[in-house]
């Protein structure tokens, strides 16, 4: 799609951004992602997942409080989008020169002149206040904590440029809130939360390697890393490595955590949808590589499901 259209080459055309936003702030809305809202998901499922988890290890010591649980989600539903387009933009600000060499990317605004570099600074900045005003509405370790991810968000963008594997970096950004849910519900960390966030960590590895198969011609003319490059041919046995991991971590949290058999059932489900992911998948279809990423939306949510049935397991 060309960029006088005023879209981006990757993204839905119908999306609700160029239905119901003027035309004058869709280059903000592709900023931040606001057109592909499998970002934002896909960084809120781990802040869900650890604030279930959570939720279940305290229905065994004691009554829960379900008015608190559902602020929490609602709140990092929202910090999610906040931080997820803050994230981008910054990645976009860093990343101006390779997106212009990148027939995927270089529609999106920065590359294609539609929004300055100082304007893309500013809509940072806002981006990153809402979410620092979510952040506070939580306890002073929880606050301390969040601010301590800043340093591995600041660092992802220039991954791609001195190791093969900028998917790890990633998903040490991305599963912060594995950490998160548990802390605003303890103001502590135990050994749950911490073997929850090594599995999402895998599990982002797994499927921005999917994402990353979009790219790998570009990337290998112009010089940028990934572990798509890097597991080329190879992909779906590293997938599966990858994945039976994730699987494993996040049992091995459940158990920690106390959490019934219930919980455990949407683990079997995800499981069964990323062996789909692995089974089908051609590595030289970037449509399909697309599609299989974005298919990790329902991996979350059937893994939140089965923590919320774990709840109600515990408190019946």
């Amino acid at each position: 799609m060309s960029t006088d259209t005023g879209r981006v080459a990757d993204a839905p055309s119908d999306n609700w951004v160029y239905r119901l936003l003027p035309p004058w702030l869709w280059p903000y809305a592709q900023l931040a992602r606001w057109d592909r809202p499998i970002g934002w998901q896909l960084l809120m499922w781990p802040c869900w997942w650890s604030t279930m988890l959570a939720a279940n290890a305290q229905t065994l010591s004691g009554p829960l409080q379900p008015g608190l649980v559902i602020g929490h989600l609602l709140l990092f539903m929202i910090g999610a989008v906040a931080m997820r387009g803050a994230g981008c933009t910054y990645n976009d600000l860093v990343d101006h020169d390779i997106d212009m060499q990148v027939a995927r990317t270089r529609s999106r605004p920065l590359p294609s002149g539609r929004v300055s570099r100082t304007q893309a600074k500013i809509f940072m900045v806002v981006q990153a206040l809402v979410g620092l005003v979510v952040l506070l509405q939580f306890n002073l370790f929880a606050i301390v904590l969040g601010i301590c991810s800043l340093a591995v968000v600041a660092i992802y963008p220039f991954a791609k440029r001195f190791t093969d594997w900028p998917q790890f970096f990633l998903g040490l950004a991305f599963s912060w809130g594995a950490l998160m849910g548990w802390a605003g519900a303890f103001g502590s960390l135990s050994a749950a939360a911490i073997v929850l966030y090594a599995g999402a960590v895998l599990w982002t590895i797994g499927y921005d390697t999917l994402y990353a198969h979009q790219d790998k011609e570009d990337d290998a003319l112009i010089g940028v890393r990934s572990t798509a490059r890097l597991f080329g041919e190879r992909t779906k046995a590293w997938l599966t490595g990858i994945y039976a991991g994730t699987i494993l971590l996040l049992a091995s949290a459940f158990w920690l955590a106390g959490a019934p058999w219930l919980a455990f059932a949407g683990l079997v489900a995800a499981g069964l949808m990323l062996a789909w992911q692995i089974a089908v998948v051609d590595i030289d279809d970037g449509d399909q590589c697309l599609a299989l990423f974005k298919s990790n939306n329902r991996v979350g949510l059937a893994i939140f499901l089965g923590l919320c049935a774990g709840v109600g397991a515990n408190v019946i």
